[in-house]
């Protein structure tokens, strides 16, 4: 499977029959735009504006923004419903984790994850070998929230978003603040948006992969 990361909290993840789903797509009011690009579903976490501008993926995709199973051409997407803040959605709302199963892998994208971690909530995410993971706090967990989510989760990788870049108009951390809780040899900071992973790339030892938006 190829994983593109499109900027923000938004990545393509398709898989090798060419099936593909976007999350997260965002707008403009982010502070930079979003990739033109096609696909045959998109996940939206929650309904703000720097999740859901459906009008800027093209392919005539399937919508997926409730609470649902589905099955994508082959592709078993699962949703989970979490909330937005600490106090159970009463400042944000709901949040939709999903989990996408592709070529025998399983994506967790956790949108904009606010709650703290939960022995429940961990249980029901299990077992994830890549994990997409807010960091940067104000509006999601913070850097701290983030390493504890990815010590009990334990997948084999951890790729960080929802963090501060030059042109991002929002109150948010950088990437930086996450990262410097972890040894430097498990981080590798990708110079491109995307990689390809198979099975084989499982090591079963957490690696955290930074990839920069093109």
């Amino acid at each position: 499977m190829i994983i593109e990361y499109l900027g923000h909290s938004s990545f393509k993840l398709t898989e090798s029959t060419g099936t593909s789903v976007v999350c997260d797509p965002y707008s403009e009011e982010v502070g930079f735009c979003m990739p033109t690009v096609d696909a045959d579903a998109v996940t939206v976490s929650h309904q703000h504006y720097d999740h859901n501008a459906l009008n800027l993926i093209g392919g005539n995709p399937v919508i997926i923004d409730k609470d649902e199973i589905h099955d994508l051409h082959g592709v078993e997407i699962n949703s989970i419903k979490s909330f937005h803040d600490e106090c159970r959605g009463k400042k944000r709302g709901e949040n939709i984790i999903f989990k996408f199963r592709m070529d025998g892998i399983d994506v967790c994208h956790l949108g904009d994850l606010g709650e703290a971690c939960s022995s429940d909530l961990i249980e029901t995410l299990l077992p994830v070998n890549v994990l997409l993971i807010p960091v940067g706090g104000t509006y999601t967990i913070d850097a701290e929230m983030a390493k504890e989510y990815v010590d009990r989760i334990m997948p084999d990788i951890v790729i960080p978003m929802h963090y501060r870049t030059k042109d991002c108009k929002l109150d948010i951390d950088k990437v930086d603040e996450f990262l410097k809780l972890f040894d430097s040899e498990c981080i590798e900071e990708i110079d491109g948006n995307s990689i390809e992973l198979s099975r084989i790339d499982l090591s079963g030892e957490t690696k955290i992969i930074v990839l920069r938006r093109t």
